[in-house]
């Protein structure tokens, strides 16, 4: 079973995020499940969401303390509220962020990586600055957790009019995401 815990702040997408990646997990075979995690947190909050993809039925139902993954969306939360916390030794970072490849070094001594400007592509993409589907396209990249093609279909259903923009979006970030540590 790969355990991911999202970071974002409220109306950023780290639920729609997790959601979507489960729906895809889903649609090739795979058992998932995708929850938040927030009390009455505003707009612009820091807020959680998870995501459990296994080949084999999920039973467990708490939050995750020690991830495989960590998402992170807005990349000022690195500073703030731990999000590296319980993140397993062989676990891997994936960061939004315009930082250099030094930079990122020094804020993960030692870990796995996988960053690209998300903020960016999803501005140029779709004309706003919410990564959430930008951001699955690097998840995917450095995780291999399913085939991208398989986000198509739960991206096309929940954004209908819009969603040939976030799937240009999220192709993006899967081409452009650099992994450190690989």
């Amino acid at each position: 079973m790969k355990e991911i815990r999202f970071h974002g702040r409220g109306g950023q997408g780290a639920v729609t995020s997790a959601e979507l990646a489960a729906q895809a997990a889903i649609s090739v075979g795979m058992y998932a499940q995708a929850f938040p995690s927030f009390g009455p947190e505003r707009r612009g909050a820091p807020v959680q969401a998870f995501l459990r993809i296994s080949e084999t039925p999920i039973r467990l139902r708490s939050k995750i303390y020690k991830p495989d993954v960590i998402v992170i969306l807005d990349s000022s939360l690195v500073n703030s509220g731990n999000p590296m916390e319980g993140l397993k030794e062989d676990g891997i970072v994936v960061l939004n962020t315009n930082l250099d490849e030094e930079s990122i070094k020094r804020l993960f001594p030692g870990r796995k990586v996988a960053y690209v400007d998300a903020l960016k592509i999803a501005k140029e993409e779709m004309g706003v600055t919410i990564t959430n589907t930008t951001m699955l396209g690097a998840l995917v990249r450095a995780s291999n957790l399913f085939p991208i093609e398989a986000l198509d279909e739960p991206v096309r259903e929940r954004f209908k009019n819009i969603a040939q923009k976030n799937i240009n979006a999220y192709m993006r970030a899967y081409r452009e995401t650099k992994i450190l540590g690989e």
